[in-house]
């Protein structure tokens, strides 16, 4: 049952929170382009920038994307260059971390959504997602969907924790079984189809099966988001359409909320 005394508390935080995330996005804004590793405003931030010319005045998270061998080049040389305040988590800096995506964490913070396990001890401060993006075979969209949908699926409930029980050791074979053979499907695909002009989000990322033409993304362009101009795809409305067809039409009330449910945007003053 939602508190609606939390529900105020975090909304009265949402500024500061989206504004402590700008400020990482710029410490990775000035390593990229230190280390030319080229990266775009993807999701929600995308959208935010172009409806908005900011964040998605609700939204409390900020996304972009790199290539999977340009984020390689920055998870080698970012640690070292962020400032003391911010962390890179992944699960080698923080074997603990429950999920597979790559953020920059602000270490003095707070960022509590529902899916968070405080029984590990993994770095939990406001954040900035970081999506690898890598080659899709050229097959039908609808075998693109079903087996991301697959992939993603049963990696999430592999990696969810578990308990000691009859439905748990059901539940490891069928879905690890599903992992493997949709994996395996998917490397025949790319076997088969190796060139293509799309690529798209690591597949445990994209349960929807979302995927994007790489000459609608290339050559990266730039756009306003809160005062300061970043990467963006080529073409932000086809990217945006691939990723949430009618973009620019507002969703209901019902459906603005914040991702988290609690936030201390300072722990220390």
């Amino acid at each position: 049952m939602e508190n609606p005394h939390l529900t105020r508390y975090v909304r009265q935080q949402l500024r500061a929170c989206q504004l402590k995330q700008l400020d990482i996005l710029l410490q990775i804004d000035r390593i990229c382009r230190k280390h030319d590793i080229p990266y775009w405003l993807d999701g929600g931030t995308l959208l935010g920038a172009v409806r908005h010319g900011g964040f998605i005045p609700w939204d409390d998270d900020i996304d972009i994307a790199m290539r999977r061998e340009d984020l390689d080049r920055f998870t080698a040389v970012a640690q070292a260059e962020l400032p003391e305040t911010l962390f890179l988590q992944t699960p080698q800096t923080d074997p603990q971390v429950t999920s597979p995506i790559v953020k920059v964490r602000d270490l003095n913070s707070l960022y509590v959504e529902d899916s968070e396990d405080f029984r590990a001890d993994y770095q939990k401060g406001l954040y900035v997602d970081i999506f690898p993006m890598i080659d899709y075979p050229d097959v039908p969209l609808s075998w693109v969907k079903r087996l991301t949908k697959g992939v993603s699926t049963a990696y999430a409930i592999l990696h969810k924790p578990h308990y000691y029980s009859l439905r748990m050791f059901g539940e490891f074979f069928w879905f690890g079984a599903q992992y493997y053979l949709y994996r395996f499907v998917w490397q025949v695909a790319t076997w088969l189809r190796p060139t293509s002009p799309y690529y798209a989000n690591i597949l445990i990322n994209n349960g929807y099966g979302i995927r994007h033409r790489k000459d609608q993304t290339w050559p990266l362009s730039t756009i306003e988001f809160e005062g300061h101009r970043f990467p963006a795809p080529a073409d932000p409305h086809a990217y945006l359409s691939d990723l949430y067809r009618n973009y620019m039409e507002l969703p209901p009330e019902s459906k603005r909320k914040v991702h988290a449910i609690y936030v201390h945007p300072q722990l220390n003053a």
